[in-house]
């Protein structure tokens, strides 16, 4: 029996983790966590060189493209968030097949102007497309028709400066993220129907008080834009969900709270985790700035006896980490990149490359690509030696050409999203 346990553990680790190079279904692609295994990706192009197609999307949104067989899909929302959308578009040449208002909102939250209301990336499946704006609406389509499947308009959450927590999909169910400045929850919805499966609220106690002995009401220091993951360890899935203050893991299929890390001088962590030799790799996110190397396991708070390294210095905000060959990698938000030791947090290399960072960067082929918000593209070799191998710009106006959205990979083509257009770049 133990090792048929053994063998299903594998099997389901397997599906679970299986890249596609021809999908890219969610915010990170096919494993969450940045990697393609696609090969014959450009290195180099500009606005004439390498473009196969770009096309036009409308409005102010900073969500990634995701890609599921002919079908290339983003979500859009007007600048004063009235309006939220998403555009669906053909793979092999950028004709829109799909323009879909799915949420009118009379009197939008209040959205920094560093963020968009279109923030969150979609999940993609065989048929359908699971869309959230955070508490304004989530939706499910069929991507054939584009006809909406179930909607849900009753999340209370006052997301402060807006939301920017991606769905992730697990087994039968479609996981979110609801941290704001008055509440803080986690919820699974059953993906087929929209209803609630479970509802977790956040476990830390977010009512600091202050020296005069009243509460704190900074909203900032309750507000989290991160996106959850799951890893499956030792045979059982782990769902590890960074907050404000706090980073937890959970029993993705109850919502039942296992540990949780706590740093109660961070808030708005912005990336989504990564997973690897036993540890969890954890940008604390604003205001202490620090990246943990928390290792799996344990019950209730954890911090003092499963906290394997800190790093202080250099860590990004909001683009997510590498992790490749026990190195991790990563930009922070002034365009300083850096390569560390994943098993000891020490500096294998930090150089600057320039520019400001919002993007996630992806690694195919042993190459690193970083998504300036200036419009660069760097492209660095994951070794360690620091290499540049190429740069490249699709034009070099910041508030049309930069880059907030993480970029996407399908077959040998690269899907950037600028400001204002979507791109397919090939050799």
């Amino acid at each position: 029996m133990k090792i048929l346990s053994l063998l299903l553990a594998t099997v389901l680790l397997s599906l679970h983790s299986a890249p596609a190079a021809d999908q890219w279904p969610q915010f990170r692609g096919p494993t969450g966590d940045g990697h393609s295994t696609a090969t014959g990706l450009p290195l180099k192009w500009s606005a004439t060189e390498n473009v196969k197609w770009s096309v036009p999307i409308a409005g102010k949104a900073w969500s990634s493209p995701v890609i599921w067989d002919d079908q290339v899909w983003v979500s859009t929302a007007t600048p004063d968030g009235q309006g939220l959308s998403v555009v669906c578009v053909s793979k092999a040449d950028g004709k829109v097949i799909h323009d879909l208002k799915l949420f009118s909102v009379a009197n939008p939250q209040f959205c920094h102007k560093f963020n968009s209301y279109a923030s969150p990336t979609p999940a993609l499946e065989a048929g359908r497309i699971y869309v959230t704006f955070g508490s304004p609406g989530t939706a499910c389509l069929d991507t054939k028709t584009g006809k909406t499947l179930w909607e849900r308009r009753d999340f209370e959450c006052n997301h402060f400066r807006g939301a920017g927590s991606s769905p992730v999909i697990f087994e039968n169910l479609l996981l979110l993220h609801f941290d704001g400045s008055d509440l803080q929850y986690v919820v699974a919805l059953d993906k087929e129907t929209g209803k609630t499966v479970w509802k977790t609220d956040r476990s830390i106690d977010h009512k600091d008080l202050l020296p005069n002995g009243k509460i704190q009401a900074d909203g900032d220091m309750r507000k989290a834009f991160a996106t959850p993951h799951v890893a499956l360890i030792d045979g059982q899935p782990i769902m590890i969900s960074q907050g404000a203050k706090a980073h937890y893991a959970y029993d993705p299929r109850t919502g039942k709270e296992l540990w949780r890390v706590e740093e109660r001088g961070q808030h708005s962590a912005s990336t989504r985790p990564v997973y690897g030799n036993g540890m969890f790799y954890l940008p604390t996110g604003f205001s202490k700035g620090q990246l943990l190397a928390v290792r799996a396991g344990g019950s209730g708070v954890v911090t003092d006896t499963h906290v394997a390294w800190r790093l202080n210095r250099g860590v990004p905000n909001k683009p997510s980490l590498i992790l490749h060959n026990d190195l991790l990698f990563m930009i922070d938000d002034g365009g300083v990149a850096a390569c560390v030791d994943a098993k000891t947090g020490a500096d294998v290399w930090r150089e600057r490359v320039g520019g400001n960072y919002s993007a996630a960067p992806i690694l195919a082929e042993g190459h690193l690509y970083f998504l300036s918000e200036e419009g660069k593209v760097t492209v660095i070799e994951a070794g360690r030696q620091f290499k540049v191998l190429a740069e490249n710009y699709l034009g070099k106006d910041k508030d049309t050409d930069g880059f907030m959205a993480s970029p996407a990979v399908a077959g040998k083509s690269l899907y950037l999203r600028t400001r204002t257009k979507l791109y397919r770049i090939e050799n």
